[in-house]
Order: structure tokens, then sequence, then C-alpha cells
């Protein structure tokens, strides 16, 4: 593995959002909107770090009509990323932050776009 992308997978990891959007994927694939409702978090800073993880190779992105869901690159993803993922989620079981994500996801529904940027009080720009 080339260095730069060996440090692109740290660099993903050492933001707190990014790790609470991984362990949130792990339960189950979810669009923007489910993501912004589990950690309690804007359209935005949801997206942004969404992309990160995704670019990292963490992630793979379907669409499905109006959505783009996220899941864990379980299929393409390679032993180094498997091993990160294992020691993320071994590290941090039982952490509250993240059982408080999880419950939050439980209730998360999927809205559209519109209507989930006012759930956080962003402008929709026409």
């Amino acid at each position: 593995m080339a260095m730069r992308n060996f440090a692109k997978l740290f660099k993903a990891l050492s933001d707190e959002t990014r790790i609470r959007i991984l362990k949130v994927l792990l339960e189950r694939e979810c669009c923007v909107c489910e993501v912004m409702q589990a950690l309690d978090i804007s359209q935005t800073r949801a997206s942004r770090n969404l992309a990160v993880l995704y670019e990292a190779g963490f992630l793979k992105l379907r669409k499905d009509g109006l959505w783009s869901l996220y899941s864990i690159d379980r299929d393409t993803m390679n032993e180094h990323l498997a091993d990160l993922v294992q020691v993320v989620t071994k590290a941090l079981k039982g952490n509250k932050a993240l059982e408080q994500d999880r419950e939050r996801l439980r209730k998360a529904v999927r809205v559209g776009p519109s209507r989930a940027e006012k759930m956080h009080g962003e402008k929709t720009i026409a």
C-alpha cells in the first residue's frame, strides 16, 4: 500500500464524527438524513464526513431513487481497512456516546432532501 493511501486511512479515522459514522454504518446502510439524525448533526457535516470516509475506501455508495445510501464496503475492503474497522469496533465497545447514536439510529427515518435541511435549520439554496 502506498504511503499516501495509508495516511488517508488514518486521517479518515482522526475525527470523532467519522468514527461515530463508521459505527452507525456498521449497524446498517444509511442515507445522509439517517446519519444526521443518528449523530444529531447537520446535513453539511454528515455529507462532508461521509465523503472523507468514502474517499478513504471505508464506504460504498448505492443509489436508490432519490436516496444515496452509504454502507461499509466489505466487498472490496482490503485487509488493512478491515483490520482498522475491527480495531475501532473493539476499542469503543460500550462507549456511551456511540450507544446514544445507536439508539437515535433506531428511530431515524428517511426524509426528503429539503426536509432534512430544515431539521437542522439549514437554508435551502434554489
